[in-house]
């Protein structure tokens, strides 16, 4: 086909399309036999879920289904809830948001899109810009979002061995600095929690990063997908920050709610404006359904105390389930685990494996048990790191069973 460059490059095989690929096929798979272990789904638990349900409902039988359905909302969003979010935020966390601070958009996947390119890729003094990644491995998503090529550029981390055959990726902040000198940055681009690592940076790595990025004079964009306030899925201290320069950007997926694809950006007022231009030009405005689904919830702290009583216990319970499965199917194997600080994955680091995680992944795909292989997370790091093809990402958001099928699979793959 004759493309343009655009066309070339978003229509061209990507990690996050495979992704998405192998979750489409194996979620709608009829065969008892496949483990899916790949992908990004939450859980879909049941009390949450009976609670979205009941909400939906009532919508439905109220004359608020009329707005959500039949009308446009403006290109900023759901100006209801973003009233209510920012009454929210203000509230527990003590911030000065106005409602001019957020815009909606149609998942993270879109905010980034919007991010990304607003800040790095081709300048109008002809100059190319960059987005820093302090800390790879990072989303896989983030990947392909750029326009023009080679957008990312990343900081090898230092590692920490820790008891128990864990370990834990930290910012080499000597080695940041020195990129940040060397290349021209658009912008700082960090998740926390870390998909596909269940990494935490700390309080103070966090200060440190806001501190840098104002010294640059460029944004932080913060990923808070899996974080506070909602879903809350961090099993450590951590604080939830936000000041004029750091973009903040959340989720409504990870609540157990992915198909209604509502994505959150905190950010000030210009920032805010020109998300909404670009909302407004590539997608008229931003879906109804999901910000009218949670407004009451949001409106009446109803939605903080689901987060906290059920959601974020549910996922922690499966994370120590993860660990306690780990210890007992590779206790005598060379592999270690990245240190589960929040979200819900498992990361894998096998430094003896024979094959690269591509093969093993592609090995145990013919058995129907899906991972995903690690080398699409180290996006903007060049050279040649053999870490990049040892370790693999898994979802540990699943029965108990159904893991430790697909664990005792990949010891059989990776060490037989």
């Amino acid at each position: 086909m004759n493309y343009s460059i655009f066309g070339e490059k978003f229509t061209r095989n990507s990690g996050i399309s495979q992704l998405m690929e192998d979750l489409g096929k194996a979620n709608h798979s009829d065969d008892p036999d496949t483990v899916m272990l790949g992908g990004g789904n939450p859980a879909l638990i049941p009390e949450a879920h009976d609670i979205f349900v009941d909400e939906l409902k009532k919508l439905i039988a109220s004359s608020d289904v009329d707005q959500m359905l039949g009308m446009y909302d403006s290109p900023r969003g759901n100006e209801p809830f973003i009233k209510a979010l920012v009454e929210l935020l203000n509230k527990n966390f003590d911030w000065s948001l106005s409602e001019r601070n957020i815009a909606i958009t149609n998942g993270s996947q879109s905010s980034f899109f919007y991010l990304f390119n607003l800040f790095a890729g081709d300048m109008p003094d002809g100059s190319q810009k960059k987005i820093l990644l302090p800390l790879v491995p990072e989303y896989i998503g983030y990947a392909d979002q750029g326009i023009t090529e080679e957008m990312f550029v990343s900081v090898k981390p230092n590692i920490q061995m820790l008891e128990s055959k864990q370990f834990k990726y930290q910012i080499n902040f000597h080695k940041l600095i020195s990129t940040l000198e060397m290349e021209n940055i658009g912008a700082i681009c960090v998740s926390r929690p870390t998909n596909p690592t269940g990494n935490v940076i700390t309080d103070e790595e966090l200060d440190q990063l806001d501190a840098i990025a104002q010294e640059y004079n460029v944004p932080l964009i913060v990923d808070n997908a899996y974080g506070q306030p909602f879903p809350g899925a961090i099993y450590i201290d951590a604080k939830l920050k936000w000041n004029a320069n750091m973009i903040l950007c959340m989720s409504l997926s990870k609540l157990g709610l992915p198909g209604i694809r509502t994505g959150i950006v905190i950010a000030s007022e210009p920032y805010i404006e020109a998300v909404s231009r670009m909302s407004g030009i590539m997608v008229l405005a931003p879906g109804s359904v999901g910000p009218t689904l949670l407004t009451r919830m949001i409106k009446d702290q109803e939605l903080l105390h689901l987060c906290d009583d059920v959601i974020k216990p549910f996922y922690q319970d499966k994370a120590k389930t993860a660990v306690r499965l780990f210890n007992e199917i590779f206790a005598d194997s060379e592999i270690y685990m990245h240190k589960l600080e929040g979200a819900f994955f498992m990361w894998l680091w096998l430094p003896e494996l024979s094959i690269t995680s591509e093969e093993l992944y592609q090995q145990l795909k013919k058995d129907k048990v899906y991972i995903i292989p690690g080398h699409n997370f180290f996006m903007g790091m060049y050279g040649n790191w053999p870490h990049k093809n040892q370790c693999i990402r898994i979802n540990y958001a699943k029965d108990e069973a159904t893991l430790r099928k697909g664990l005792e699979a990949i010891r059989r793959a990776a060490f037989t």
